[in-house]
């Protein structure tokens, strides 16, 4: 078990075939967009993250369905999310949603929504 008691979370969808590469970019992209939403908006949680150490998990679904139903349930709870669209300049067509963070905020709350998934 984690002594974390705050925490973020990157969903990345694996049924686009994304390289490494590709992924990392959009990971950074929805970590720092999911900090972002958390830190205006629940400064409190993102102030405890950062002082904790900032822990971040990295978890994988295989649908587009899979990670709006994700993405709804963390915004039912009222959690910080930022869902990523990718530009398609690279390896994906415009638009195609790749990530899905969620977090920073409490752990408990987090893993109510990911808690079963499996690590990227």
């Amino acid at each position: 078990m984690s002594s974390f008691k705050y925490k973020q979370v990157i969903v990345v969808r694996t049924d686009r075939g994304m390289s490494r590469c590709k992924i990392a970019a959009q990971v950074g992209h929805a970590a720092v967009s999911a900090a972002e939403e958390a830190r205006v908006n629940r400064p409190e949680w993102w102030e405890a993250w950062m002082r904790e150490g900032q822990c971040k998990v990295v978890l994988r679904v295989g649908s587009r369905e899979e990670i709006l139903r994700l993405e709804g349930e963390a915004r039912r709870l009222g959690l910080p999310t930022a869902l990523i669209r990718d530009r398609g300049l690279t390896e994906v067509p415009p638009g195609t949603i790749t990530c899905l963070g969620i977090g920073p905020a409490p752990s408990q709350e987090v893993d109510k929504v990911t808690g079963k998934l499996s690590l990227l």
